[in-house]
């Protein structure tokens, strides 16, 4: 019995002393239960609203209130022409747009009936079939109240329009996503154990003993998941257009050029997690806990960012993968000028400055 008692002793003793694991072991529980205790929810919540009240009669404004005053939406833009609809919609200001009729008021004073167009950015079908609805029961609730309060029966008229996807088509929405996530994993999680491999086997001492320079060990190791990933994007985009039928409506030089850096962005993702692992049990949980789950969660990809607490909308702005497909659903779904994603582009090519200046001085500073 003190035999099993040592030997239990001893493998606590192995576990404790080892931070990474230990962080692993009881972190990971904690992480996963705050992410999807938050970030799962089908709660659509601060839509960006943008107005055009050509009159800005006292009826239009009351409606105006009572969808800035719902926790589903924010009034943040009132618009003064139609011509800055398609323009605030490009350059990603807003989600929705609530346009009333000329003359609202007086229509519905004199003929019981006036008009509200709801249009919607319908990349994201799900949510834009959600929040339009919401907006429509506000406008009926709205009504109701008017009916109620009046002798003459009145009827608003909502008509909704969606933007870039009328058909509603997932595919529009899950097609960005899937492209982040594939090329972020082939990238990132396979580098850093292909490098860890070495590392673990102890040829990777030997590699740097060798007349070539560790920075083009580094490359040598990263070509070829460089070359599978643009293999891997060109499959991704045939399937999407010939058998999903998603069309690239915008550049396709433009969609590959920024693919391009951020598979070089995931490439040194994964170079700064091999630095920072010695095994590759220990860099696949990195990858899952850093790469996958975040990924698929806090991209944009399955649930909107908006919808979530600050601190994880916070997080969200550190995953590459967040950017690129922001980019990807403006270019491919939206059809807009490159010109438009210069924000996110900028983004990922400080994070590939970042994560590459990091990961190579690490790396020669425990290898060299």
């Amino acid at each position: 019995m003190k035999q099993f008692v040592a030997f239990v002793h001893k493998e606590f003793y192995h576990i404790f002393r080892d931070i990474r694991t230990m962080m692993i072991l009881l972190g990971m529980p904690i992480i996963q239960i705050i992410i999807f205790g938050f970030a799962l929810s089908t709660d659509i919540k601060d839509i960006r609203v943008g107005i055009l009240n050509p009159n800005e009669d006292m009826t239009s404004r009351k409606i105006i209130e009572q969808i800035d005053a719902s926790e589903y939406f924010i009034v943040t833009r009132y618009l003064q022409t139609e011509k800055e609809i398609d323009k605030v919609f490009k350059e990603g200001k807003i989600d929705m747009v609530v346009v009333f009729s000329e003359q609202f008021s007086n229509n519905l004073l004199h003929t019981g009936e006036a008009g509200i167009q709801i249009i919607a950015d319908a990349t994201d079908p799900n949510t834009a079939k959600t929040f339009t609805q919401y907006a429509a029961n506000i406008i009926a609730a709205g009504q109701q109240g008017m009916v109620s309060n009046g002798n003459i029966p009145i009827h608003i008229n909502s008509d909704i329009k969606l933007l870039y996807n009328p058909q509603m088509k997932s595919a529009y929405n899950f097609v960005p996503g899937v492209m982040g996530l594939i090329l972020m994993l082939i990238c990132a999680m396979m580098t850093s154990i292909s490098i860890v491999r070495e590392k673990e086997m102890g040829t990777m001492e030997v590699l740097l003993a060798s007349p070539m320079k560790p920075i083009f060990i580094i490359l040598a190791k990263a070509v070829p998941y460089f070359t599978l990933s643009c293999i891997n994007l060109f499959t991704i985009l045939l399937l999407s257009v010939y058998v999903l039928h998603v069309p690239i409506a915008g550049s396709l030089l433009g969609l590959i050029v920024i693919s391009l850096l951020f598979i070089f962005v995931s490439l040194s993702l994964g170079l700064l997690i091999s630095t920072l692992t010695k095994t590759q049990v220990a860099a696949m949980l990195a990858s899952g806990m850093i790469l996958m789950m975040p990924t698929m969660l806090l991209s944009g990809m399955i649930f909107p960012v908006e919808s979530m607490p600050a601190i994880l909308q916070w997080i969200s702005h550190i995953i590459p993968a967040k950017w690129y497909i922001m980019i990807v659903k403006k270019l491919m779904i939206e059809g807009v000028s490159i010109s438009f994603a210069w924000k996110e582009i900028s983004i990922l090519i400080i994070m590939a400055i970042i994560l590459i200046s990091i990961s190579l001085k690490k790396f020669k500073n425990r290898l060299e």
